[in-house]
């Protein structure tokens, strides 16, 4: 099988990876979970990560067809509408995107999104295969860090979003709605059930203590034996405890109000008011109940 294309685009303020995957016979390409860049001080947005991996897609004689998302994240915005405004690019995500709406409408009050993922030009079903130019896409559905969570098989090379870290950073949280440890331990092991020489593109790095690099690829074979949290020999209960353990120290993702708004609807904003300004929803709740104007009748 050819082997496709692959180049890609770190974003240090949210830590993300942002890929550019391509076909060599055909020149088509895809993009894989871009970055819109987002100032949560200023509340404002800018495309220019977006636009730089359109830049070079034009520069080098890509054409890219679709952008595809790994899940809705809750620490960066999505720019896929950008990208499907600027090439006619399609968006694709994994079908139980309806299950992560329906949890989310009511957080956020959102009465006018739809629950049925038609935001989304295309919903992937677990074993569904699709075109990339010439190469064949697998999806597999790898829910646990949230329900709707896929990764992209294509050969010997998969993009796996947040599931998986770098074997010396570990795995996914899986405390946000809908996580679930135990379910994020299973679909961890049906990726490392894949080839040991399978390589493995993920979605965000840190640097694990002790590195002063950013890394983004490893393969099936180094979680194995590496991994700080599923290495082999790893039961699915010690997995779940220490990652349920990990969970509840770990803060809140600073852009996590806006991103999911704005990803669950495929990464678009809310209609711009007269102003032409778009405007999110900040939950606000009293630990003592509702005071001032929130209280029924006033103080």
């Amino acid at each position: 099988m050819t082997t496709p294309f692959i180049t890609s685009f770190f974003d240090e303020p949210t830590n993300t990876i942002s890929h550019l995957v391509g076909d060599p016979a055909t020149r088509i390409a895809a993009v894989i979970d871009p970055v819109l860049d987002f100032d949560l001080a200023s509340g404002e947005a800018d495309t220019r990560s977006a636009e730089r991996i359109v830049a070079f897609a034009a520069d080098n004689g890509w054409t890219i067809a679709m952008v595809l998302e790994t899940h809705a994240h809750a620490d960066h915005l999505s720019a896929a509408p950008y990208i499907k405004a600027r090439t006619g690019a399609w968006i694709g995500i994994g079908e139980h995107i309806r299950q992560v709406q329906r949890i989310f409408r009511p957080v956020f009050a959102l009465d006018d999104l739809n629950t049925d993922g038609s935001d989304f030009d295309r919903l992937f079903a677990d074993g569904e295969h699709f075109a990339l130019g010439e190469l064949d896409v697998e999806v597999m559905h790898v829910p646990g860090h949230t329900p709707a969570d896929i990764a992209y098989r294509i050969g010997t090379v998969a993009f796996v979003g947040d599931t998986l870290f770098m074997p010396d950073y570990g795995t996914a949280r899986a405390d946000f709605p809908g996580g679930d440890a135990r379910a994020l331990y299973r679909s961890i092991w049906r990726l490392l059930a894949l080839p040991d020489d399978t390589r493995l593109f993920l979605c965000h790095d840190y640097k694990a203590p002790g590195r002063d690099d950013y890394r983004w690829e490893t393969t099936v074979g180094e979680q194995r034996r590496a991994s700080i949290h599923v290495h082999d020999g790893v039961s699915e209960e010690d997995f779940v405890a220490m990652r349920e353990e990990r969970d509840r120290t770990l803060a809140v993702p600073k852009l996590l109000l806006p991103s999911i708004q704005v990803n669950i609807r495929a990464g678009r904003m809310p209609r711009a008011e007269t102003n032409g300004v778009s405007y999110l929803k900040i939950p606000v709740r009293h630990k003592n109940g509702p005071v001032g104007d929130a209280a029924p009748g006033g103080i």
